[in-house]
């Protein structure tokens, strides 16, 4: 005897492996002015993959995050930072020259550029890259290097 399905529950079959396939977006907390209209030309350049990592949705203006476990984090909006004696990468690729200042958790990088209004802060696990975090700067200096120069530069 053959199965019979009504076409309501056939509906709710055929739409079950759609939602369960969807990745719930990251929460981030956005950044404090991620409402500049300078952030959107720079969240818009942001490559799908950085680090190896594909693209995943978020919950905030101006972010965005790859991976699953471990994240990297992109704020677009963060305070540009004056004058300062941290670290300061300049990272060269030929697209686009940034300046990124660098500091160090127990357990992430978290770099901010350098010289650009709006600033671009990205957290990256040690986990990820902690040899390689140059190379992830890399992946998202052209879009970084779209947000207006405030004249600072590294020294």
């Amino acid at each position: 005897m053959p199965l019979r399905v009504k076409p309501a529950a056939a509906s709710a079959l055929l739409v079950l492996p759609l939602l369960t396939a969807c990745a719930h977006p990251l929460v981030v907390e956005p950044a404090e002015y991620a409402g500049d209209p300078e952030c959107a030309p720079v969240m818009l350049a942001i490559p799908e993959v950085v680090g190896g990592l594909d693209m995943r949705g978020t919950t905030s203006q101006a972010t965005q995050a790859w991976g699953d476990e471990y994240e990297i984090v992109a704020r677009c909006g963060v305070e540009p930072p004056g004058p300062t004696t941290d670290p300061c990468i300049a990272v060269s690729t030929p697209a686009a020259d940034v300046n990124w200042l660098m500091t160090e958790t127990d357990d992430a990088w978290v770099a901010v550029t350098f010289g650009r209004s709006p600033a671009l802060e990205l957290t990256v696990p040690k986990i990820r890259a902690d040899e390689a975090i140059a190379d992830v700067l890399a992946e998202v200096s052209a879009a970084a290097a779209l947000a207006p120069s405030n004249g600072l530069e590294c020294r």
